[in-house]
């Protein structure tokens, strides 16, 4: 019995369609459309240290799996949340997407990009830097997120402060 083969890659245009189209969702702090960007087993990973191997065995700055996803979605927009009481805005800019074969699973394509991120919340402007791991698979709805990795330049910095939205 053969192992079922994968179709072709997607081109890199609708590639970057897909990650622009994350990358907007975020930054309306749109999280029920950017929820639907990513397959029911989904992961959403962001390790403490560039070299970190797993989630699982190592402290992560957050690991969360469709479900955790799902309650941090619907806690970001309740109006009791104190959380809410200020606007959070964001600006997301990606660059250097490619297709890489390093770590990529079976059945997904991995795909690598750079990001910076600016996220204004409480009168203050932070700014976020790193690498992108997506794994992604065709689905019948399309072209999904099953896994997300982010690298942050300054992971292990004890300035991080507190993340309120998805990076």
């Amino acid at each position: 019995m053969s192992a079922k083969k994968q179709p072709a890659a997607p081109d890199l245009g609708t590639i970057e369609g897909l990650l622009y189209r994350e990358a907007d969702c975020l930054d309306r702090a749109d999280l029920d459309a950017w929820f639907e960007l990513y397959t029911p087993d989904a992961t959403y990973w962001m390790p403490v240290t560039p070299d970190q191997q797993s989630p699982e065995t190592e402290i992560s700055i957050f690991y969360d799996d469709r479900l955790l996803m799902e309650i941090r979605r619907r806690n970001f927009g309740d109006e009791w949340a104190a959380s809410m009481e200020y606007d959070v805005r964001c600006s997301h800019l990606l660059g250097n997407i490619r297709y890489t074969d390093e770590g990529r699973p079976a059945d997904a394509w991995r795909v690598l990009s750079n990001f910076q991120a600016a996220i204004y919340y409480r009168g203050q402007t932070t700014f976020y830097a790193g690498r992108y791991a997506h794994d992604l698979v065709q689905t019948a709805d399309g072209l999904r997120i099953r896994h997300k990795r982010v690298d942050l330049i300054n992971s292990d910095s004890a300035e991080l402060g507190s993340i309120v939205i998805y990076l």
